[in-house]
């Protein structure tokens, strides 16, 4: 490493000693590295890899931060410039971390918070939210419900319906996969719409004037494998989530969605209350939360 380098790479430790934001590293000495063994059978990049992810999810490198660059981890990890590359890439492709040509990369905030507080649609809450969303149509075709669709909606085992599987991206990268399913006979022409531009709320709305002014929600923690994990970009396996929702229209059922959408892109928040005057045994406002073990 030249002088300006060393010099560079020092102040940039120096700085991470002091709390400030470049990279918001634990304090250590100048010259120590950080922990990969090549005893390991682990390969190298992953362990870099898993070090930095660790780094991120505790909150030592904060989201918005400059992480050190390419020649300063080769320095700290005793690693080669290839495999601080290949670690960097398998982060960036996750979602942890973007990489700006010309800047060096920097730390995201790639998690989606859901507050469950008001009923809307997946676009209408990321549009709120500020992010761009975008779909691809997976699968749009009739079918024939199920027991467990058919329980859901009300409606008769075998009843035609309608099934719209649609990959979910926000801000360009996939977010979740969600199936909506809706009997078939009040919605007739519903097929001919491009659902990969457009809400299904909205769409319900404009053309038969059904709001969905009432829902039930159950997520359900879930590991991501084999077809979904492809399609959502994660490895195998990764954690994830299910979310369930039955839709209700002046409180008929009229949709019910399956989600399954990314551990690392999503987290839910939710507020809890307890009013001093109300026993918690009583009142039809209270949140119930259902634990299975």
């Amino acid at each position: 490493m030249t002088t300006s380098g060393k010099t560079h790479l020092a102040r940039v430790v120096a700085a991470q000693d002091e709390g400030t934001k470049v990279g918001e590293m634990p304090a250590r000495a100048p010259d120590e590295r950080f922990l990969v063994s090549r005893s390991s059978q682990i390969p190298l990049y992953h362990q870099v890899a898993n070090d930095i992810r660790e780094r991120i999810a505790s909150g030592a490198w904060a989201p918005g931060r400059q992480i050190p660059t390419e020649p300063e981890l080769t320095n700290l990890y005793g690693a080669s410039r290839i495999t601080i590359r290949q670690a960097l890439a398998n982060l960036a492709q996750e979602g942890l971390i973007s990489r700006q040509r010309g800047r060096g990369s920097f730390v995201r905030d790639a998690r989606i918070i859901a507050r469950p507080s008001r009923l809307s649609s997946f676009t209408a809450d990321m549009r709120a939210k500020g992010v761009v969303t975008s779909s691809r149509v997976l699968v749009f075709e009739v079918a024939d419900a199920d027991d467990a669709v058919a329980s859901r909606l009300g409606l008769p085992r075998a009843t035609p319906t309608l099934r719209l599987e649609r990959l979910r991206f926000g801000d360009g990268e996939p977010i979740g996969i969600q199936t909506s399913i809706l009997p078939a006979g009040p919605f007739v022409g519903l097929l001919e719409v491009d659902f990969s531009t457009t809400s299904l709320y909205e769409e319900l709305e404009r053309r038969y004037g059904v709001v969905i002014d009432d829902a039930h929600e159950t997520f359900i923690a879930t590991i991501l494998e084999g077809d979904a994990a492809v399609l959502l970009g994660v490895p195998h396996p990764a954690p994830g989530f299910i979310v369930e929702r039955v839709g209700l229209s002046r409180g008929h059922p009229v949709e019910y969605t399956r989600s399954l959408m990314r551990g690392d892109r999503y987290q839910i928040q939710i507020r809890l209350h307890r009013s001093s005057r109300v026993p918690l045994t009583q009142g039809d406002d209270a949140e119930r939360v259902s634990v299975q073990v």
